[in-house]
This record gives structure tokens, sequence and C-alpha cells, in this order.
């Protein structure tokens, strides 16, 4: 459990800059960081990943805010289980992983349980391709997923020079 403060730092850097975006900037008026690939632009998004389900008609609140505190409880029953586990205590890149995701779950968990849609702001784009708009949290479960595929890999290489 020493890798907590991950999770809370992220969380706690989510709600900052989602505030932040908030109070400068306008619905869908982009602010160029770095033209021609990088805008900030405040979006709200009432679904999952890329938009999924934000036209539902509202009990996607229920069903996300219910699946994300399920997910959250479960990462740190896992990162628990970890800290007892004289095998994996060690598998630091494994507990940061869950730590990032744990941490970006639960700032798009705010979000939603409070206001039903989630804070994006983050915009990435080349010519006249968009990605979807992100935040914070997006980013450190994005970065956690990679670490976890990455931790897979590893292990499937530990296992087979076993």
């Amino acid at each position: 459990m020493k890798w907590l403060w991950i999770s809370v730092l992220t969380v706690v850097l989510d709600q900052l800059t989602k505030y932040f975006a908030e109070a400068e900037l306008l619905l869908h008026k982009p602010v160029a960081v770095i033209p021609g690939f990088f805008n900030f632009t405040l979006m709200y998004n009432r679904g999952a990943a890329f938009s999924f389900l934000s036209d539902a008609g509202g009990w996607q609140r229920i069903l996300f805010t219910g699946l994300s505190t399920v997910i959250s409880i479960f990462l740190l029953f896992w990162l628990k289980q970890l800290s007892n586990d004289e095998e994996q205590k060690h598998n630091h890149i494994l507990q940061i992983a869950i730590t990032l995701i744990l941490g970006g779950a639960i700032g798009n968990l705010i979000d939603r349980a409070l206001t039903g849609e989630v804070v994006d702001f983050i915009q990435l784009y080349y010519s006249s391709y968009y990605f979807p708009a992100f935040n914070i949290a997006d980013s450190a479960i994005t970065v956690g997923a990679g670490l976890l595929i990455l931790d897979m890999i590893m292990e499937t290489r530990r296992s087979r020079n076993d």
C-alpha cells in the first residue's frame, strides 16, 4: 500500500485541473497550447470512453458510477493483496499501474457522482483529425493500463526463464 500516494496525487491533480478548466475555458472554444497539435478545450462527457453511451438518456450515470465504484474497490483489494504477497511485494510496476488506474477511476467517479458527466479538456489533433478530448484521470488510466501490459510481458518472460 506504499504506492497509494500516487492515487491520491492523481485524484488531486485531476480535480484541480478540471476546476481550472471549467473556470478558465469556454465550452468548445479551443485555446492553442501547441498550434497544429494540442489545445485546451472544455468539453463534457456523459458516457464512457470516446463518449460511449453519452446519449443514453441518463441511466448510464448510475451504470458508470456503480461500475467505477466496484472497480475502485477491486483495485484497492488487489493492491492490499499485493502488499501482503511476498512474491509480488516488490513488483513496483504492477503496484504503480494499479494505483494510477485507481486514481484515474476515482477522479472520473467524483465527476460522474456529482454532476453525471466527466470534464474533459485536453485535445490532441493533427490536421483535421481530432482525438477525443480527455483529462488527467483518463491519462492515468491509460498509463496504468500500459504498465499492466508491460508487467504481463515481463512476467511471461520471467516464467519462460524459470
